[in-house]
């Protein structure tokens, strides 16, 4: 059985951030998306990533 918490790196390559439609690193640790160029993390919960600008957190510099 696959481990919920991984996120699927092929739906990775597919997603894109919904601000900037720019490529998303993901930070395993973190469970995150991270956008670099809108400065924003995505979660992922349940190895689902929450692709909502009104839920991610902005990231410090």
């Amino acid at each position: 059985m696959k481990d919920k918490s991984l996120l699927d790196i092929k739906m990775l390559e597919l997603l894109v951030c919904p601000l900037t439609k720019g490529n998303l690193e993901f930070d395993e640790s973190a469970q995150e998306l991270i956008s670099k160029k809108a400065k924003l993390a995505y979660p992922v919960r349940d190895g689902v990533p929450i692709m909502l600008i009104s839920e991610a957190r902005p990231l410090e510099d």
